[in-house]
């Protein structure tokens, strides 16, 4: 438990036995101290629970960092950060770092020295010496969360993603539909296991059965919806419709349709998610479950920035509500 009495940084520097100039450089993110001497100092300023006053660091921009950027997808967020920094007076600076789960570790040194106003995270989770190193130093964090589960403490904002896979099931089965494959995400990502676990449960609502081999994991790529669509089609006993648990992915299954001879909706459908807006000018339009990507941008950045402000969150997770988008690519399925 952190020891709370108040000190000075003067105090926790002698305590730790280095001068003050060493203590200031840990502060500022600066790169010229020893990696044992700095994770020495952020032990001891995290027992005594140190937070650099937010008006001692506020900049101008707020920081948005991504593990890759999809052009497509990551528009959507990036408006809606970018929407209400402009609006706050700030700019928006961009960063691509680390995998799907968390940043690299050289991220939290250079957040440090640049010292945003807040930082707004497309990540699962962030790594608790990183929450602990922002905090300490007054930096407000949340993340945007389409992939993940974050720790309880973790201010993030997400999308109900098993009702998303409910509602793009339920629609296939209301056009009559029994067969129906779900191509979902990363294994080891908690959204794609929400997806595909919405799907099981409109198919056990429904009573109809659940074929362990049209449950696929893929990448929410183009490439995986390719792949896994091309090995579903070619089953003996091939799926009607294909819930794609992405846009993207959905492209690819329409691909791998097209070259098995299948046309969309009149010999399989597909069902995407997302919508994102490449969904609207497909060939056919693509049905998909709305994730409202850019409000998710916005209400990330607007909590960000009441953290900055002094404000408490009313509650550290926000999940906004999908609902499905009907266009083309799904119909009744062909006569057999």
């Amino acid at each position: 438990m952190a020891d709370t009495t108040r000190v000075t940084l003067a105090e926790i520097a002698a305590e730790a036995g280095v001068s003050l100039a060493t203590m200031s450089k840990v502060l500022n993110g600066r790169t010229d101290v020893s990696p044992a001497t700095r994770a020495r100092l952020e032990e001891h300023l995290a027992r005594h629970g140190y937070q650099r006053r937010a008006s001692a660091q506020r900049s101008e921009f707020v920081e948005l960092v991504f593990h890759e950027l999809e052009p497509i997808w990551s528009m959507e967020v990036i408006e809606g950060v970018e929407d209400v920094a402009h609006a706050a007076g700030l700019s928006v600076v961009l960063t691509v770092s680390g995998d799907r789960h968390s940043p690299a570790p050289d991220w939290i040194d250079g957040v440090l020295r640049r010292r945003p106003v807040g930082v707004v995270l497309v990540f699962s989770d962030l790594e608790a010496t990183y929450r602990e190193k922002l905090r300490s130093r007054g930096i407000p964090f949340v993340i945007v969360d389409p992939a993940g589960d974050p720790s309880p403490d973790v201010p993030s904002v997400g999308s109900a993603n098993w009702s998303g896979g409910l509602m793009a099931t339920r629609h296939l089965i209301e056009l009559g539909h029994h067969r129906i494959a779900a191509i979902t995400g990363p294994e080891d990502m908690m959204c794609s296991l929400a997806r595909v676990d919405g799907y099981r449960s409109a198919m056990n609502a429904a009573g109809l059965p659940i074929d362990p081999e049209l449950i696929r994991f893929g990448d929410f790529h183009p490439g995986g919806g390719e792949h896994h669509g091309r090995e579903l089609l070619a089953l003996p006993d091939p799926p009607t419709a294909i819930f794609a648990g992405s846009d993207l992915q959905a492209l690819g299954v329409i691909a791998a349709g097209s070259a098995a001879g299948l046309r969309v909706p009149d010999d399989l459908s597909v069902v995407g998610y997302d919508d994102i807006a490449l969904s609207r000018w497909m060939s056919p339009q693509l049905t998909t479950v709305h994730q409202p990507l850019r409000r998710m941008g916005e209400e990330a950045t607007r909590l960000a920035l009441r953290l900055a402000d002094g404000a408490t969150a009313d509650t550290l997770r926000m999940d906004l509500a999908t609902h499905l988008v009907v266009r083309d690519s799904s119909a009744p399925p062909p006569a057999r």
